[in-house]
């Protein structure tokens, strides 16, 4: 444990369970504002609220038991889909059943551990050019590292994913992604009480024009594919070429085109979010501790080698550490939540039909009965033993179970590779007086991005 210990940011927890009103503008504003503090020391909390019937659950078992051992009886329940389905779609994270299996299906061999180490090249070519793009005219240069990441990310999805490009400048959906966050991606008081999709939302009044964005692109990068396609030459090996051809190897059903279109705003949108959240959260938790820092450093100037992917996790340890240790703290989806189809037992406690059961990361990865110190940065949690001794189902930033996130390898792989060039390059420090704090939108966000000086490590950092 470092000397000086860094807590950082989060929403002060409640005294005291919060009533209706203040919930209702509290998950408009800030859903982590609406725990108590028995949230983070009880390991299930239970009660009828605006939402219905409901179950927090911090119980390693009893999430095994709703992601894994009795997946069959939770469902994703209306809330999630009203938020996510607008945007989203019928793509891989909103749909269920046999719709999903047979999704997941389709897609699994472009995620498979052999396939997933063939990006690397792409992911370094990117990760170099992103040094070059902000190797500073002058020390001290201050940038938003929320913005720059999500460039990344995106860069890192047309060398990889969608290897004829997106069709579309970075930067247009960069403001187009967050505009959806902030907009559709927002619980509108509507969606709380339940109210007919027939009522318009504000929030999708206002993020339309952003759907329309999502559409036009898609559909343009659906047709540059085709066209080429049809003109005799061969398909790339990317996620694009895989949807459009995929066939679900049990019953040899394709994807529909609506389903297509979904998955691909699924992957753009969704998941070059997350990615660019976990890289900025982790700069930002690295400026904040000077050990680490030094440690990171040294070990990936000695020991980081972009030739040899499949050692990164053997060779820096503490690097991977650091990056978990981010995850643990500002896990990419704050909440996950899931409906009982049938009556079921959780923590020790009956959980009846229809009851819609939350299982937080956020809660999980802090709480006080799972965690030593749950609010301090310590990668140490991650290194050697320590690692061996965290139960499965108290750490979970990518999922758990059937449906754990299908982009788990790929993104790792991605982070290690930008952080092993960005800080072999350059030293991130905070800008003084930026305020930091997390904000649930759908993604866990800095709510006012994160603006770092930027100075050089060595003088040949380009």
């Amino acid at each position: 444990m470092p000397s000086t210990v860094f807590r950082p940011p989060k929403p002060i927890p409640h005294d005291t369970p919060i009533g209706v009103l203040r919930m209702i503008l509290a998950l408009r504003r800030n859903p982590l504002e609406i725990w108590s503090k028995a949230h983070y020391e009880q390991p299930i909390l239970m009660g009828r609220t605006i939402l219905g019937e409901r179950a927090v659950i911090n119980e390693p078992a009893a999430v095994r038991r709703i992601f894994l051992d009795n997946v069959a009886n939770y469902r994703k329940d209306a809330l999630q889909l009203r938020v996510l389905g607008p945007g989203l779609g019928k793509g891989l994270l909103t749909v269920d059943g046999e719709d999903w299996r047979a999704q997941r299906r389709a897609l699994a061999p472009l995620f498979s551990a052999r396939q997933i180490p063939s990006f690397a090249p792409a992911m370094h070519r990117v990760a170099i050019a992103t040094v070059a793009r902000l190797t500073p005219r002058r020390e001290g240069r201050v940038v938003d590292v929320s913005v720059e990441m999500a460039r990344v990310a995106l860069e890192m999805l047309e060398q990889t994913l969608f290897s004829q490009g997106l069709g579309r400048d970075a930067s247009e959906f960069q403001v187009a992604v967050t505009r959806y966050f902030d907009t559709i991606g927002r619980l509108d008081p509507l969606d709380l009480i339940g109210a007919p999709q027939f009522l318009p939302r504000f929030g999708r009044l206002r993020g339309r024009t952003t759907l329309e964005f999502f559409a036009r692109a898609v559909d343009d990068i659906i047709g540059a594919r085709k066209s080429l396609l049809a003109s005799g030459a061969s398909a790339p090996n990317d996620i694009l070429t895989l949807l459009l051809a995929a066939q679900d190897p049990e019953t040899g059903k394709g994807i529909s085109g609506d389903d297509v279109r979904a998955n691909i705003v699924t992957f753009i949108g969704a998941g070059h979010e997350t990615t660019a959240n976990a890289l900025t959260w982790t700069l930002y938790l690295l400026s904040q501790a000077p050990d680490w820092r030094a440690r990171v450093e040294a070990e990936i100037d000695a020991h980081f080698d972009p030739a040899n992917v499949e050692s990164f996790a053997e060779a820096l340890p503490a690097t991977k550490a650091v990056l978990e240790e981010a995850l643990r703290l500002y896990p990419p989806a704050a909440m996950l939540s899931r409906e009982a189809i049938g009556a079921d037992t959780l923590a020790g406690r009956r959980i009846p039909a229809g009851t819609v059961v939350t299982v937080s990361p956020f809660l999980l990865h802090r709480h006080r009965t799972l965690w030593k110190d749950p609010d301090a940065f310590d990668p140490e949690r991650f290194l050697g033993a320590n690692r061996d001794a965290i139960d499965r189902y108290a750490y979970i930033p990518f999922g758990a179970g059937p449906r754990v996130c299908i982009g788990m390898g790929f993104a790792m792989l991605e982070m290690m590779a930008v952080l092993g060039h960005l800080l072999q390059a350059f030293r991130f420090d905070l800008a003084p007086g930026h305020p930091v704090s997390p904000v649930a939108r759908v993604t866990l966000r800095p709510e006012q991005g994160m603006k770092m000086i930027l100075r050089r490590r060595r003088a040949g950092a380009a």
